[in-house]
């Protein structure tokens, strides 16, 4: 399970750009999903690249399922090869997605994001639109699970306004 706080903070007090995504932006909306990890997208600039290693690297990150006797080098070449990362860190476990299916690259992300506080921190997450457009074009079975109750909730939300 993931310490979301410890993550949270570690993002923020670094000055990552970034948007929650997955089972924590689920949670966020107001459902009884629970999840292990925490997803976010991520701004894929250099300086933003720098930001996470900085933030993540007292954490002793390293790419999940792979060997432990295999070197890992957590530094920004690493991420400028790559675009998604599922990593595990002494945090628990952490996915980075430079672009989330179904919505775009992170200027998307975050154009339709929400703000909300976790933890003492202004947080952008992920708006229930294109949360649900990111679950259904994910199309795995415990992402299409989730979305008839993030499409009621968005009915109910429709029926308020």
């Amino acid at each position: 399970m993931v310490e979301l706080e410890a993550a949270i903070k570690t993002l923020t007090e670094n000055k990552v750009d970034f948007v929650v995504i997955g089972g924590v932006a689920i949670s966020v909306h107001s459902t009884g999903y629970v999840t292990r990890d925490l997803d976010f997208c991520y701004r894929r600039t250099t300086k933003n690249l720098k930001k996470i290693i900085s933030a993540f690297a007292p954490f002793d990150p390293r790419l999940r399922g792979f060997p432990k006797g295999l070197p890992f080098f957590w530094d920004e070449k690493t991420l400028l090869n790559g675009t998604n990362f599922t990593l595990e860190t002494d945090i628990g476990d952490i996915d980075l997605l430079g672009e989330v299916a179904g919505v775009g690259t992170f200027k998307e992300a975050f154009e339709n994001s929400i703000v909300v506080k976790l933890y003492d921190y202004k947080v952008h997450v992920l708006s229930l639109e294109d949360l649900i457009k990111a679950k259904r074009a994910a199309g795995r079975t415990k992402d299409l699970l989730v979305l008839p109750e993030l499409e009621a909730l968005q009915e109910a939300l429709k029926e308020t306004e």
